[in-house]
């Protein structure tokens, strides 16, 4: 099914991110390879990238040498970022079977549908990629539920299912995903993995509301199946045809030697957004913040978090995406919020709005205005056709004894 592959411990790194009126040729960014006893995955830029190029991100900064991860089992700065997520490298052991499964390998096979701009080649002097191929259109959605099912219970598949499965256009989590397309663009969709919740249209409504509550997010629709929903999300790492060069809170703040928070993010804008643009994007990592505490999705790790390059060289806050309750009143975010570190309180949220370029007043105003909107989730979800047992399940947590005297106390209900 698939050609045969003899493991290598180097390949080259491409630019893919031209078109839309420029040159269309992939540019060879350098060399990626193995060091540190097969555990770590180490850059070169090659000469042309060094004098036409840029720094992939702050810690890959142009030049000559080479420069590894600082941890094992990681690519160097954002090439981490290209690497599939945990399903992605489910389909890669399943389907591909690689006789080795290094981070190389993983960077390999994520294919030329992976998240962002970036692409691996074994061919030093032309980009070859891995899993080449047309993408599926919605026609094709049952059975690309099929070929994921398949994949769930490690059955084998036939090449025309295995097509619909992609590896790699997504930053992280496990959740069974590939990708459609759709009224012209492409489309990341994702699956149940047979959970009691329908948890896709749960998303869906989830990040409708938070468009309500003015924040800026992904493009989804809810996609019924025969049992519950697909999620689809349009994919913001193209643009026109384009691809665009994104990279992860992770990759930022590692890049930056800050620790894993939203006031650290907040701060560290000022280095890689444009100057008219910071308190901007400030403000809507605030209000990010404050809707998924409000909304119990504690599930809002750094790789749920990206920014894009734009031709200037400044990096612009990516819409908003993976954001959904995660149903446990865990009343802990992944990330840090504030004075009490990961605490999920709105007093956190506050304690730190200096960070996020906000007065303490103008902070509790927008905490206000999140509390009135987000006290309707029930009806507001059920118009998105959630149904009641699933609401009633979410608002144990969400109108519970912790989250719900806290939305009061700012207006909510």
């Amino acid at each position: 099914m698939f050609d045969i592959y003899k493991p290598q411990d180097a390949m080259s790194l491409w630019w893919l991110g031209e078109g839309a009126g420029q040159p269309l040729s992939p540019r060879l960014i350098g060399q990626v390879f193995l060091a540190d006893g097969k555990r770590k995955v180490g850059l070169e830029y090659a000469p042309g990238w060094i004098g036409q190029g840029f720094a992939l991100s702050e810690d890959l900064p142009l030049g000559r040498g080479v420069v590894l991860p600082k941890e094992r089992d990681m690519a160097a700065g954002a090439i981490d970022d290209a690497r599939p997520d945990r399903w992605g490298e489910r389909v890669i052991r399943n389907l591909y079977k690689p006789v080795r499964l290094s981070v190389l390998e993983y960077l390999y096979f994520a294919g030329d549908d992976r998240f962002g701009a970036l692409g691996v080649s074994l061919d030093s002097n032309s980009y070859s990629p891995s899993g080449e191929g047309a993408i599926a259109r919605l026609e094709s959605l049952d059975d690309m539920q099929r070929a994921i099912a398949a994949v769930l219970a490690d059955e084998t598949l036939d090449e025309a299912l295995v097509r619909l499965v992609r590896p790699g256009p997504s930053f992280g989590g496990a959740r069974p995903k590939s990708i459609i397309e759709m009224e012209g663009s492409q489309w990341l969709v994702k699956f149940s993995q047979g959970e009691d919740l329908d948890t896709e249209l749960v998303e869906h409504a989830s990040m409708r509301l938070a468009a309500q509550c003015g924040i800026q997010v992904a493009h989804t629709r809810a996609l019924p199946l025969e049992r519950g929903h697909a999620v689809a999300v349009k994919r913001f790492d193209r643009a026109g045809g384009r691809r665009l060069h994104v990279i992860s809170a992770n990759t930022v703040l590692r890049a930056a030697g800050l620790p894993l928070g939203y006031p650290e993010l907040a701060q560290n804008l000022r280095r890689i957004a444009r100057a008219r643009d910071i308190r901007v994007h400030q403000h809507e990592l605030f209000k990010r913040m404050v809707f998924n505490i409000l909304m119990d999705n504690t599930d809002d790790h750094e790789k749920n978090h990206a920014f894009a390059r734009a031709d200037d060289g400044f990096y612009d806050l990516s819409p908003a995406y993976d954001v959904v309750p995660s149903v446990q009143g865990l009343g802990q975010q992944q990330m840090r919020v504030g004075k009490s570190q990961a605490e999920s309180s709105l007093e956190n949220a506050l304690s730190e709005a200096q960070a996020f370029g906000l007065t303490k007043d103008a902070a509790v105003e927008t905490i206000q205005r999140l509390a009135a909107t987000v006290a309707r989730w029930k009806e507001f979800f059920q118009s998105q056709g959630v149904s009641a047992r699933d609401v009633d399940r979410m608002a144990q947590y969400i109108d519970g004894p912790v989250l719900r005297p806290q939305r009061i106390g700012f207006g909510g209900k």
